[in-house]
Parts: structure tokens; sequence; C-alpha cells
């Protein structure tokens, strides 16, 4: 578990289902296509999942006033995602914030306690973000938190298809920071 000033990071629990089926039953990203929940006995079924798989780097973003799940953080090591060990020490993080609560400065304390951990607990050197070119909160999160801005890769990836079943393809942002631009923050 991690804490900040407003938020605890810790791990799904089966009680968060109704949190979590608030934010994910219309993911406000197309990039989370895939975990929309359409009902609260599937959000139960996920919650019970999530806190089976206690291997993965994933919290809930919980507010220390009310107890109220929020939101989500996670990071997949580089190593997981290619299938190369060498790159143990790099990691794609994602989050997600229930609508009701952006605007407010908890993505970026959520996403900072994210990064602190990774970089001293998990031995990153390299951390990287992949952020739609039209969500610009996401992308001004990334230069909040000292990332740079690497590259945009144009009609990258599709996660939804348009009304006759074709893929609708992204331009892809790509952030990252490395450890020691993180130290140098001060």
């Amino acid at each position: 578990m991690l804490e900040t000033e407003r938020l605890l990071l810790r791990p799904f629990r089966e009680g968060d289902a109704e949190d979590v089926y608030a934010y994910l039953r219309e993911p406000a990203a197309d990039c989370f296509a895939d975990m929309k929940l359409s009902s609260l006995e599937e959000a139960r079924e996920e919650m019970r999942r999530r806190a089976a798989a206690r291997d993965e780097i994933r919290f809930a973003i919980v507010l220390k006033e009310t107890g109220r799940v929020i939101g989500e953080l996670e990071a997949l090591r580089e190593s997981t995602l290619s299938g190369d060990p060498k790159q143990g020490d790099t990691f794609s993080p994602c989050w997600m914030l229930n609508a009701g609560f952006q605007g407010r400065g908890y993505a970026f304390e959520a996403a900072s306690a994210l990064f602190a951990y990774l970089f001293r607990e998990k031995g990153a050197r390299r951390i990287y973000a992949y952020v739609a070119d039209g969500n610009f909160p996401s992308q001004h999160l990334c230069e909040k938190l000292g990332m740079r801005r690497e590259g945009l890769f144009r009609e990258f990836i599709s996660f939804v298809s348009d009304a006759d079943g074709n893929p609708v393809y992204e331009n892809t942002v790509v952030y990252a920071i490395l450890k020691k631009e993180w130290d140098a923050r001060g």
C-alpha cells in the first residue's frame, strides 16, 4: 500500500465493485474499452479476480477521507510485454480516474506516488506512457510528472470500431522519464 496526503493506493478488494463500476461502465478513454463493465455483477466478478491477482502492480486509488475508490493505476513491466527479460527495468503505467473526481490533482498525486514506488522499490530505470493525441489531460499529466514527449505514432493502434465495424486508429504520443531525470527534479 502507498499513501499520499489525500489518497491510499492499495490492492483492489471485492467490496470495491460499486465504485469501480461507476467509472468502468463508460470508460473515458478508448484505450480502456476492453475493460468496460456492463453490470454490477460483472464488476463484482472483476473485483474478485483483481483481489486474487496479487502479482500485478495495480492499485485502487482511494480517497482517505471517504474510503471511496475513485480510479486506478497500473504499471506493466516491459519484459512482460515484450518477453525480453533484459527489459525488466522499464515500465509502462496507465491511470484512470472517475470523471467526477478529475481536475482536483488526484491523478498527479497518485501517479507521482506510483513513479516514486517504481523508481525506488521496483528498480525502474525508465518509465514511458502512450497517450492518445487527443487526450490532453493525460498529456498534461505526463508533462507535470516531468516526462518528455518522445514522439508521435500516426494511426498507431485501434481500440474501437466505427459503425461499419472498421477499426478506428488513433495517433499516439509517447512520453518518458528516466530515473536520473526523476531524481533531478528534487
